[in-house]
């Protein structure tokens, strides 16, 4: 089992790096050349610039088993595609039952926007203590349930 991070503006990076460590489980951190990252866990691999290359070599590393942490739900549904497990930085679980309506979701919501005239969404709230506590809560929980599959 790995971990794979989405990492480009993700803010739990740490907070994943630190659980990973407790149950020895290693995490690769996946950025664009726009974001640079350094890690003393992690092994960092910085992708080439370009729409989804970082989405896409992700997707190419993960394997059944391993867990992606993504706020994409694009990246979502292809690493459970491969049988891999997903979660949100908000530490909601993707899973197959969940997947197909965030999609459609996703797809309403942007031909919504699209048709009003507004491309752009406001930027999400401030992040809270208790967001993270309840990312940390929900990744343990699906780190020690893929570790008993």
């Amino acid at each position: 089992m790995q971990i794979f991070i989405d990492a480009d503006a993700c803010p739990v990076i740490r907070i994943a790096e630190q659980v990973a460590k407790q149950h020895n489980i290693p995490v690769t951190l996946l950025c664009d050349t726009n974001h640079v990252l350094t890690s003393d866990y992690s092994e960092v691999k910085i992708i080439g610039a370009g729409a989804d290359a970082v989405d896409f070599a992700l997707i190419n590393l993960c394997k059944r088993s391993d867990i992606v942490v993504t706020q994409d739900y694009g990246v979502a549904a292809m690493a459970l595609g491969k049988g891999a497990y997903a979660i949100h930085q908000s530490g909601k679980w993707y899973t197959n039952d969940n997947i197909d309506q965030m999609l459609m979701e996703r797809h309403l919501n942007k031909k919504a926007r699209r048709a009003s005239g507004k491309n752009h969404l406001k930027g999400p709230k401030k992040r809270t203590q208790e967001d993270n506590d309840r990312f940390r809560e929900s990744f343990e929980k699906l780190i020690i349930m893929a570790k008993n599959k």
